[in-house]
C-alpha cells in the first residue's frame, strides 16, 4: 500500500541523498493529480513555481547547502495568507484580483527554513462559516470542517507534507480532527498575523498543520525562527486533567467511546489522569465568542459589506449584520468578560502538565451544509492558550476522532513534547481510503 512520508522522514532522506526535493514534490503533485478533482483542496497549485524552488533546493542539497529543517519540504498555504506572486482570494469573489506583493511573515519564515510552497489551499469564505467546496477524504459526503478545510484535506491525502491554517473559533483543530491530521494552535500573538486577511483582532491565531505531532513541532519551530531543529525529547508520563465537557455540550456516544479507549491507553502507558470540571463561566463562551467575533469582523468588513452585500455568503452576512447591531456597551462588557475568562481558564492547569478533552463532540457531520460546531475549540481560542490536537482512533462510522491537549501560555515546546508522548501511546496509524486507491492506481501505471 502506498503510504505517506513525514516531514522528518523526508528531511532525513534528503540529507542522506536518498530522495531529492524535486522527487518529493513530484510525489505530492501526483497525489494532487489523482485526487484533487474529488477532494477540492486547492484554490491554486503553483506547479511551475514549486518546481523551480524544488529544483533549486535539489541543487543546493547536492552541494551540501541546507537552508533549514524544511529544506525541500512541500507546504500548502491557506488562502487568507499572502504568498508573494499569488493572489489571496479568501474564498470570496471580492478579493484576489492582484497577486500579493510580499510573503506574510509566517510564509517567509517557512521559506527561510527551505520550504517549497506548493500553492494556496481552500478556505471557507473570509475564514468564517459558509462551507467550502472541499470534501472530507475519509468520506466525501461528510464535511471536512472549516475554515482551514483545504489544508487539512490536502495533508490527509499526501498532497503536501505540511500546511498553514488559522483559527478564530475552531478552524485549525476542527478540520484537522475531521480529516485525521495534527495541528497546533499557538498562544495568541505568538505568530505574526501580518499579511493574513483578518477576522477578529482579539481571536485570530495562525498555526501549523501536519500529519503528526512531530511534524507540527518542526513547522512551529521554523515559524518561530528557530533554525536548528532537534527532535522532540521523550517526555515523562504526564499528569493530565480530563475536562468534563457537558458545560460546553455533550459528546456523542461514538466519540465518547473512542476517546475513552485512547485515555485508557494513556493510563496504561503511565499517564496520571484526573477528572476536572469546567467552571460555570464556560457555559457563556459561545455567546461571548460570537459577540466579540461579530463586532470585530464587522469592523473589518463594514465598508466592503455595505457596497457588496449580495456577494457575501449567507452565514458570514448574518455574522456581519449581527456585529453591526451590537452596542459599544455590550462589546466592552464582552471584552471585560474575556479578560476574566482568560484568568479562570489558565487556573485550570494548576497541578497538571496539560488539560485534555476531545477535539470535537462528533465525528465529521454527514453533510456539506455545515463545517461543524466550534463548541469544543472556541473556548481555547478565547482563552488564548496553546492547543495541540492529534487523531486517537476511528469511531464506529469509520471517521477519525481526535484528542486536544491544552497547555500554558507560550509553552508550546512542552505541550508538543507531551502530545508526542500521548500520540505514541495511542498509536493511531489509520489512513483515508484514498490511499488504497492511490496504491492501486500506482500499480497499474
Amino acid at each position: 500500500m502506498l503510504t505517506p512520508i513525514s516531514i522528518q522522514e523526508a528531511a532525513k532522506e534528503i540529507r542522506d541523498g536518498k530522495l531529492s526535493p524535486l522527487e518529493l514534490l513530484e510525489r505530492c503533485l501526483a497525489q494532487i493529480r489523482r485526487h484533487e478533482q474529488a477532494v477540492h483542496a486547492w484554490v491554486l497549485v503553483d506547479e511551475a513555481g514549486a518546481r523551480r524552488t524544488a529544483t533549486e533546493r535539489t541543487r543546493e542539497a547536492e552541494r551540501g547547502c541546507w537552508r533549514g529543517p524544511l529544506h525541500g519540504i512541500p507546504i500548502g498555504v491557506k488562502d487568507i495568507i499572502d504568498v508573494k506572486g499569488l493572489p489571496t482570494r479568501a474564498g470570496s469573489p471580492l478579493l484576489g484580483h492582484e497577486p500579493a506583493v510580499s510573503d506574510a511573515p509566517v510564509v517567509a519564515a517557512l521559506r527561510r527554513a527551505g520550504a517549497v510552497i506548493v500553492g494556496k489551499t481552500v478556505t471557507v469564505e473570509f475564514a468564517c462559516f459558509d462551507p467550502s467546496p472541499t470534501r472530507n477524504p475519509w468520506n466525501f459526503s461528510h464535511t471536512p470542517g472549516g475554515s482551514s478545510s483545504g489544508s487539512a484535506a490536502a495533508l490527509a491525502t499526501g498532497m503536501c507534507l505540511g500546511a498553514l491554517g488559522t483559527q478564530t473559533g475552531g478552524s485549525l483543530v476542527r478540520p484537522s480532527a475531521y480529516c485525521g491530521v495534527a495541528t497546533c494552535k499557538p498562544t495568541f500573538g505568538r505568530l505574526s498575523r501580518r499579511g493574513i486577511v483578518p477576522v477578529s483582532a482579539s481571536l485570530d491565531h495562525p498555526g501549523p498543520m501536519a500529519r503528526t505531532v512531530g511534524d507540527v513541532a518542526v513547522l512551529l519551530h521554523c515559524l518561530l525562527g528557530q533554525r536548528h531543529w532537534r527532535p522532540l525529547r521523550s517526555a515523562f508520563a504526564p499528569s493530565l486533567g480530563w475536562l468534563q465537557t457537558a458545560v460546553l455540550m455533550d459528546c456523542d456516544a461514538a466519540v465518547a467511546r473512542t476517546t475513552q479507549a485512547a485515555m485508557e491507553r494513556l493510563v496504561q502507558a503511565g499517564a496520571e489522569v484526573h477528572s476536572v470540571g469546567l467552571p460555570r463561566r464556560f457555559a457563556e463562551t459561545m455567546q461571548m465568542h460570537r459577540r466579540i467575533m461579530a463586532v470585530e469582523a464587522a469592523a473589518v468588513h463594514r465598508q466592503r459589506f455595505a457596497a457588496h452585500r449580495d456577494q457575501y455568503g449567507p452565514m458570514i452576512a448574518a455574522l456581519l449584520e449581527e456585529g453591526l447591531t451590537i452596542s459599544a456597551v455590550d462589546y466592552v462588557e464582552a471584552k471585560a468578560w474575556h479578560r476574566a475568562f482568560r484568568r479562570e481558564a489558565s487556573r485550570l492547569l494548576d497541578g497538571f502538565d496539560a488539560l485534555v478533552m476531545p477535539s470535537t463532540p462528533t465525528t465529521a457531520p454527514p453533510t456539506l451544509a455545515t463545517t461543524g460546531t466550534p463548541h469544543f475549540q472556541a473556548p481555547w481560542s478565547l482563552a488564548r492558550l496553546p492547543v495541540v490536537s492529534f487523531p486517537c482512533g476511528l469511531a464506529d462510522d469509520g471517521l477519525p476522532v481526535s484528542l486536544q491537549l491544552i497547555g500554558r501560555t507560550n509553552d508550546e515546546a512542552r505541550l508538543l513534547e507531551i502530545a508526542a508522548w500521548c500520540e505514541a501511546a495511542v498509536g493511531f496509524t489509520a489512513l483515508p481510503p484514498l490511499w488504497e486507491s492511490a496504491s492501486a492506481a500506482q500499480s497499474t501505471e
